[in-house]
């Protein structure tokens, strides 16, 4: 599989979007980055350069369902986009207290973390269809596999993008087109450190990027790491309900 020339890329402000943006950046390669901080955006936009890439970028919300699908069905009408990252995303949970999530919020996660992805795919899709080829990755998680009780809309958002990863898979594979599901454990960020409960074999960001870049180029179903917490993870989807339930609440993740 040759290497990506033009790689879309949002939540580029992030700590795997900007380290995938770096991973990506050298010279011959387009990058178009997407964040809602500017000066963040710019941060990793002016590091891309310095490595050789011609970058653009899109200051937006992707909670902005119409504004991101104009700017996606544009850029991808324009541009030969070879790997799409549907990176934006957000996370919430109960509280220290276990009070609950707000709905204000759970409405803010469940926009950002899925809505938003289906909208990037379905403006991104006609014209990658229309030259029979392209790449698109969605950033799940390894909380995609089994519901936490500390974070109950962010592991359904991460199952839904699971589902819906692998779907699209099968239906695009023919077409010449990958789809990838990205189920990354804990990697540090602030998202990351705000999270609830224990947090075993934290990867930093750019470890997390070789992964996922490495897992891309492979065209792997389901990019899932570290090792053996993937394993942990995917167990508890298939063991007795109340025997996870026991485990999870062992392990420190409490409600």
């Amino acid at each position: 599989m040759r290497k990506p020339a033009w790689v879309l890329i949002t939540g580029a402000t992030g700590a795997i979007g900007g380290a995938l943006a770096r991973a990506y950046a050298g010279p011959g390669v387009h990058l178009v980055l997407q964040g809602r901080d500017e000066a963040k955006l710019s941060a990793v936009a002016n590091v891309c350069c310095a490595s050789g890439a011609r970058v653009d970028t899109e200051r937006l919300d992707v909670r902005d369902l119409a504004q991101l699908r104009r700017w996606a069905a544009r850029t991808a009408g324009e541009l030969p986009l070879d790997l799409v990252v549907a990176n934006a995303g957000m996370n919430i949970n109960i509280g220290s207290d276990g009070e609950g999530e707000r709905w204000e919020d759970a409405e803010a996660l469940l926009d950002t973390n899925l809505r938003s992805v289906v909208a990037l795919v379905d403006a991104v899709l006609p014209a990658m269809r229309s030259r029979g080829g392209g790449q698109i990755a969605l950033m799940s998680s390894l909380a995609g596999y089994y519901g936490l009780p500390v974070t109950p809309s962010y592991c359904a958002s991460k199952a839904a993008i699971k589902a819906y990863g692998e779907a699209l898979r099968g239906w695009l594979a023919p077409q010449g087109i990958r789809v990838n599901v990205i189920m990354p454990g804990y990697v540090d960020s602030p998202m990351c450190r705000a999270m609830p409960g224990p947090k075993p074999f934290v990867l930093t960001p750019e470890a997390a990027a070789r992964k996922i870049r490495r897992g891309l180029e492979r065209n792997r179903a389901r990019i899932s790491f570290p090792f053996p917490f993937n394993l942990g993870a995917w167990l508890l989807a298939v063991m007795p309900a109340e025997t996870s339930m026991r485990v999870v609440s062992l392990l420190g993740y409490r409600g």
